[in-house]
């Protein structure tokens, strides 16, 4: 793997990763161990990763990289082995003797009939922690969908435009990303826990549970209020102005997170309305709430007179929460996003994007990793 640097400084340097799992959420975590030092080597069955299939028009229909595939794959090596074959798994087993941490996303039962479950592996090696993704637990044989637990978990009733508009998915996997993360985070407090016990540890995520983790003050509203939260499109639901998108006169789209009255009493001033600021009905944040389709409308109004671009300026100028609604790729090419793309490689000449967002002063980030890796077949 020449074009990855492993770096004794990297935390994770010497960590040795198998990765049995495949689509996102487990190769997620694969790269953010990757990407901190260890070594991840992705066991791949004969058809491969299916991402590696998930094309879209642009790309050419006979790489085995598509554009999905990288985005959760650079930084590791692969082997192609057949688990439903002795010699398969003899060589998952003889992998495993050496390994520190396992990641697996099979369906509950699956990794039994393939002899790769967390007791014939930690068998092998008492100190493995075993990181196992399912759908809706262990117990539960349904497969998960990260689009039918965004319906099930209630983010598409509440990503709509308003109560009586279509319920919409967002265009990323979020809940293969959010259960990733919790993965990350269970496998990091076993590593530590290892490093007091010498034991290793099973550790196990589900979709379904990750999605509801995450619907905080949402879910906290209905649990306090008995109220069921309803769509608002971009909108909060406690505060105004905050999340609504407007058109500038420029033809520049900006959205405002207005989270303090004081923030508002600048929009206002901004705006060359400071009077709002002190009108009854938007003069603090529950009075905002409570006429937040009278404040929006005058706010809609009001900033299609302006410059979107001068607007911005200005109110961050004044610390006032606002942003521009940028493209994907406008929000890659920023000044503000170079420090989160891989460099392309000899073998992948386009860029990646990194999934580990923190830094430290005690360890230096990896400059490159190795290209996502193609299917070499046996």
């Amino acid at each position: 793997m020449p074009d990855t640097v492993f770096s004794p400084q990297l935390p994770f340097h010497g960590l040795f990763v198998l990765e049995l799992a495949s689509v996102l959420a487990g190769p997620q975590v694969g790269q953010f161990f990757a990407e901190l030092g260890a070594e991840v080597l992705k066991v791949e069955a004969p058809a491969g990763d299916v991402t590696r299939s998930w094309r879209t028009p642009a790309e050419a229909t006979n790489t085995t990289v598509s554009a999905y595939f990288s985005c959760a794959n650079w930084g590791k090596q692969s082997v192609v082995l057949d688990l439903t074959t002795t010699p398969g798994r003899a060589e998952v087993h003889r992998l495993v003797a050496r390994a520190d941490i396992v990641l697996t996303s099979y369906k509950p039962g699956d990794a039994e009939k393939l002899g790769v479950d967390y007791a014939t592996l930690a068998a092998l090696n008492p100190r493995l922690l075993y990181g196992h993704l399912t759908g809706y637990g262990p117990a539960a044989p349904r497969a998960g969908y990260d689009a039918v637990l965004q319906a099930e978990a209630g983010f598409m009733h509440l990503n709509a435009a308003g109560p009586a508009t279509e319920p919409q998915k967002m265009p990323v996997a979020l809940i293969d990303l959010l259960a990733a993360h919790q993965l990350k985070e269970g496998l990091l407090t076993a590593l530590y826990q290892r490093e007091k016990t010498g034991r290793g540890a099973l550790v196990q995520v589900s979709l379904l549970d990750s999605a509801l983790a995450s619907l905080a003050n949402q879910a906290a509203t209905f649990l306090v209020t008995g109220h069921d939260p309803q769509p608002l499109g971009s909108g909060h639901p406690s505060i105004v102005p905050y999340g609504t998108v407007y058109q500038a006169a420029d033809g520049v789209r900006l959205l405002l997170a207005v989270g303090a009255d004081r923030q508002f009493q600048q929009l206002c001033a901004v705006l060359a309305r400071p009077a709002w600021a002190t009108e009854t009905r938007f003069a603090t944040n529950p009075a905002r709430v409570a006429h937040r389709t009278e404040l929006e409308q005058l706010l809609r109004a009001r900033i299609a007179e302006v410059s979107g671009a001068a607007l911005l300026q200005e109110l961050e100028l004044r610390a006032v929460p606002a942003g521009a609604v940028r493209t994907v790729g406008e929000a890659l090419s920023h000044e503000s996003a170079q420090n989160m793309l891989l460099p392309p490689t000899t073998e992948f000449p386009h860029a990646g994007l990194r999934t580990v967002a923190f830094r430290s002063n005690q360890w230096p980030q990896a400059e490159r990793l190795s290209a996502p890796p193609t299917l070499e077949k046996p």
